[in-house]
């Protein structure tokens, strides 16, 4: 009931959020603000200066670089709305006069109204300080990166184009921590300035491989989109790591097939044009499960990135259908075997022997294929709990009903 519920509450949520900062702006004194211009300004700046101050120190104590920590301190720097209780509560016991009390509900009401402000001056300075960063910045050679991969927790995504910025983004809202590598020093560079944590690198280089910790990964999503590039990045990692979980991006289902039957790989044709980002979403959504990410958390997470991309509006196939056809089977045949009638004997026989073929292929590639008949099987198991409650409510008002027409008849008898 999720959507329907948010659908239904989005209407209060908007008229209360609207009232909330109505009563915000009630509590700033333009009167108070003129006649007191200095005081004004030295409470909120010392409340933003000090609480900027402070949760910076945290966040580097917690290990964030500098220019993370500035950030998150300059976009959180303005006051709470407990604020508002705190102050009117102290009004009420006397601890505050009223000036006092009014003074500093108009300064907490300026930090609030500055908060876009701060934020934008954060991502500014943010943005200057890494890109004054040495060159280590961009290798993976600095804090951020080796905390990464010194866990063991964390996943290797090759290629920061079209597809890997889709799958890293689903990482990030998985909260799965990972490392991006790509050959293209711009992209490295952007997306390092932009605080990712992607890197330069060539991962057919060993040496490469090795300082980040790729034996590690619980997975290697290889995202490049050509050919040569890509084969000659999955046959590098399952030659060194023959027990790693590889994902692959593939050209066509011939580059497919050999990628599944030789190496091992869970490799997966696009079916949309480049330029749509939706065609990365069953590529991300299989690394997800894989990576365990229960059914219903990864259909939640690609059902909101499939609403971002395309406003809203969502496919005409499921996530689990158009992961089944990258992996090259048709998931209509599926069906067909499991519905009596609807499909000959031999035909069924012809898509079970199609489906065993394929997961013979590669034992990686039958294990993603059976994270999405799991999942599918979930969903079936659902609509048929769905069916039944209705059934039973259906019989049960239809019982209901008859019982009132013969008490009615009775009671026309008596």
């Amino acid at each position: 009931y999720r959507y329907q519920v948010e659908a239904d509450i989005a209407p209060f949520r908007g008229v209360l959020l609207g009232l909330f900062f109505v009563t915000v702006g009630f509590e700033i004194d333009l009167g108070l603000i003129a006649s007191n211009f200095p005081l004004v300004s030295a409470v909120v700046v010392g409340i933003l200066a000090i609480k900027t101050l402070v949760l910076t120190v945290l966040c580097l104590v917690f290990g964030l670089s500098l220019s993370v920590s500035q950030q998150t301190g300059l976009i959180l720097s303005q006051g709470g709305e407990f604020a508002f209780v705190a102050f009117g509560l102290a009004r009420s016991l006397g601890i505050l006069d009223k000036p006092t009390t009014k003074l500093l509900l108009t300064s907490v009401s300026l930090t609030m109204a500055l908060t876009p402000a701060m934020s934008s001056l954060g991502g500014r300075i943010a943005k200057v300080l890494e890109e004054r960063s040495d060159f280590t910045h961009y290798l993976g050679q600095d804090r951020d990166a080796n905390e990464i991969k010194e866990s063991e927790d964390f996943a290797v995504v090759v290629g920061y184009g079209a597809v890997g910025r889709v799958v890293c983004d689903l990482l990030d809202r998985k909260l799965i921590k990972y490392v991006g590598i790509d050959i293209d020093p711009n992209k490295a560079i952007q997306a390092r300035n932009a605080g990712l944590p992607v890197f330069y690198g060539d991962i057919g280089r060993q040496e490469v491989a090795e300082a980040f910790n790729v034996g590690k990964a619980k997975a290697a999503i290889v995202c490049i989109s050509d050919r040569d590039q890509a084969n000659r990045a999955v046959i590098a990692l399952r030659r060194w790591y023959p027990d790693l979980k590889i994902f692959s991006r593939a050209r066509d289902k011939d580059h497919a097939y050999r990628l599944q039957s030789t190496l091992d790989v869970a490799a997966m044709v696009p079916i949309l044009p480049e330029d749509n980002l939706l065609l990365t979403l069953p590529f991300g959504g299989a690394v997800l499960r894989a990576l365990g990410g229960s059914p219903e958390e990864v259909n939640a997470i690609l059902e909101t990135k499939r609403k971002e991309v395309m406003s809203g509006k969502s496919g005409e196939e499921s996530e689990e259908d158009m992961a089944l056809i990258q992996l090259g089977i048709d998931p209509e045949e599926m069906r067909k075997k499991a519905v009596n009638g609807t499909a000959a004997e031999s035909d069924r026989e012809d898509t079970a022997s199609a489906i065993e073929r394929t997961k013979e292929k590669s034992s990686f590639v039958a294990e993603v294929i059976e994270y999405w008949q799991d999942a599918e099987d979930d969903d079936h198991d659902d609509d048929d709990k769905i069916e039944e409650s209705s059934l039973s409510n259906s019989t049960s008002n239809l019982d209901a009903e008859v019982e009132m027409d013969f008490s009615e008849k009775e009671k026309e008898k008596g």
